[in-house]
């Protein structure tokens, strides 16, 4: 089997996974999920987020969540952000490694971060003012509603470009996480939408993530069609975790688990030793109340690993 340009694997399952649980998961086992992960060669994990305990109360504990795990030096625990007051807590926490969220379709930001569009955008101008000062300050921008809107329907490229150019223009380094927050983005309109911008926002200081649900079946193939358009980072929930609670009828994201056993069959490296993954993602689909997703991991095991 040829080998092919290897891709990196964001495990996104403590925040994105965890946050629409409504039974509370104990610290002890949100840390020991990102150590399970981190352990089996995961090299970037998603901890939480700082938002407001009494919208999403299971992101309480981030703080303790993201400081109770060990790391190698070539792994980046990071949190989500949803605003300017939650990257300064971040900050405060001795955390610079933020995922500022906001989305494309203003019904969406308004439903998702209570703002519109706009305010999302000059609130980010501030995280990047104060993010200047930070130490190993790293900027990922989430850009959610990429593909559909549950409230608008289907988003263009046009108007994904107009949410980017401001950002892009920033004058640091940013990777830029295309969410398909629905699950309900086809291939080709993957393919088209990170051509387009791997093109138009050509620059050495951007890099490009696709964040994919699997919600119609699509995910993995969604993935390969931004592989093969140039992408090389994405995010994942092991365990096939996650789905926004501002947008109804999308399920998890796609499994983190399924994501390694195609590209390790494709010859696509991501460095990820899969039957310890398989064990990590089996552990969180044993936890109360998680909705699960993915596929291999109903396989018997000797099939997959």
């Amino acid at each position: 089997m040829s080998r092919r340009e290897a891709v990196q694997i964001i495990d996104v399952a403590p925040r994105d996974g965890f946050q629409a649980v409504s039974t509370w998961i104990p610290t002890e086992i949100k840390t020991r999920t990102v150590q399970n992960l981190l352990n089996a060669g995961v090299k970037r994990v998603e901890t939480g987020a700082f938002v407001s305990p009494k919208a999403i109360p299971q992101m309480a504990d981030t703080v303790e969540v993201h400081s109770g795990v060990k790391r190698n030096t070539d792994q980046r625990l990071s949190t989500l952000v949803p605003n300017l007051k939650g990257a300064e807590n971040a900050f405060t926490a001795g955390i610079t490694d933020v995922v500022y969220v906001l989305s494309v379709s203003e019904s969406h930001n308004k439903s998702n971060v209570r703002r519109p569009v706009a305010a999302s955008l000059d609130d980010l101008n501030e995280v990047i003012a104060r993010g200047r000062n930070q130490s190993e300050f790293k900027l990922r921008a989430n850009i959610a509603t990429a593909f559909d809107c549950p409230y608008e329907g289907r988003i263009s490229i046009d108007a994904v470009s107009k949410v980017l150019e401001p950002i892009a223009a920033s004058g640091i380094p940013v990777e830029f996480g295309i969410c398909d927050t629905t699950g309900r983005a086809f291939p080709d309109q993957v393919a088209a939408l990170f051509e387009h911008c791997l093109k138009h926002f050509a620059s050495s200081d951007l890099t490009w993530c696709f964040h994919g649900h699997d919600t119609y079946g699509l995910g993995v193939s969604n993935a390969l069609y931004a592989y093969e358009a140039g992408v090389r980072i994405f995010d994942a929930a092991a365990a096939g975790l996650g789905g926004c609670p501002f947008a109804p009828g999308a399920s998890g994201n796609t499994a983190t688990e399924d994501l390694v056993f195609t590209f390790h069959n494709m010859g696509i490296e991501t460095g990820i030793d899969l039957a310890s993954l398989m064990d990590a993602a089996t552990e969180i689909a044993a936890l109360p109340d998680v909705a699960t997703g993915g596929h291999i991991r109903q396989l018997p095991r000797k099939r997959t690993v």
